[in-house]
């Protein structure tokens, strides 16, 4: 059996099992969330069935609060989610550091929050106040949520996929921040790498935040696309300006994009790593999240 994490605090959202790390003998093949009231097992291979039963009922008897145990196989084509034990819930809604979000199951490979960002997300709230916040790859635009409940002066989402922006705008209302839409949060259902000009009108920004996707077919191959964004950071940036950089990709390291900026924007200046949350450990350093924070700071000759 699996041993999963002894918190006695489930009121978060939380990865209670991080198998793809490589951290735990034959176990990469499989992620367990708690996502209230919502035990998710993410599967990239498939198991015994009777194993897997097993690990539903250790899971569900381990978490009081939760009524349903869903599987979803990441190997299968369309990644199906199949209900294990409980009640068939498509819909909930989790909390994380005191903010709500929107998550579905079923209807897509990811259900609406990235776990290992959560300390990046803490991160972001605790510097946003009176900033103007660019959100690229916005997704469900959990960003932008907590730079305006960090009292942040705007927050722009950029996403090329306007149902996730949609789902953003619901988590604003969600968490009674709906009033604080329109000029102050901003949502641009557009392709990051050909709207330069749409990006550049809600600037200058002070905090910049990029989490691309590592690779979509026809949009996105961020060991090539990487640079095209670091190149831009002179024209959307103010002087002093903090940049939150990931890379999510476990072939790239973050030299990768230490190199990527010093050859793109030199002016830009590496600060620190952002650890991870605990529970996501790595057999190997680099391959899971990396998130790394510059500071923009042109010289007296650029300006």
């Amino acid at each position: 059996m699996i041993e999963y994490i002894t918190s006695t605090d489930f009121t978060d959202a939380q990865r209670l099992f991080h198998g793809r790390g490589h951290a735990y003998p034959n176990l990469s093949h499989i992620n367990v969330d708690w996502l209230s009231p919502v035990i998710l097992i993410t599967l990239y291979q498939a198991v015994d069935s009777e194993w897997l039963a097993q690990q539903a009922s250790s899971l569900k008897a381990m978490i009081k609060e939760c009524c349903s145990v869903q599987v979803q196989h990441r190997y299968e084509k369309f990644s199906p989610t199949e209900l294990l034990l409980g009640e068939p819930i498509s819909h909930t809604i989790v909390s994380e550091q005191g903010l709500n979000y929107h998550i579905e199951f079923g209807k897509a490979q990811n259900s609406g929050l990235f776990l290992d960002m959560s300390n990046g997300r803490q991160w972001l709230r605790q510097r946003a106040e009176g900033k103007n916040v660019l959100n690229l790859f916005a997704y469900t635009c959990a960003f932008s949520l907590n730079a305006i409940a960090g009292g942040a002066s705007k927050a722009v989402n950029i996403d090329i996929s306007k149902a996730s922006l949609s789902k953003g705008r619901e988590n604003h209302q969600l968490n009674q921040l709906a009033k604080k839409q329109g000029k102050q949060v901003v949502f641009e259902g557009v392709d990051i790498f050909k709207s330069n000009s749409r990006i550049k009108k809600y600037g200058s920004y002070d905090i910049l935040v990029c989490d691309p996707p590592s690779f979509q077919k026809g949009s996105v191959n961020i060991q090539r696309d990487y640079a095209k964004i670091i190149r831009r950071i002179p024209q959307w940036m103010n002087p002093g300006a903090t940049l939150m950089l990931c890379l999510n990709s476990p072939d790239l390291d973050e030299n990768f994009l230490k190199a990527e900026v010093a050859r793109e924007c030199p002016d830009c200046h590496f600060e620190q790593r952002l650890a991870n949350p605990d529970v996501f450990k790595e057999a190997h350093a680099g391959k899971g999240l990396k998130v790394l924070i510059f500071t923009y700071q042109p010289s007296l000759e650029d300006k």
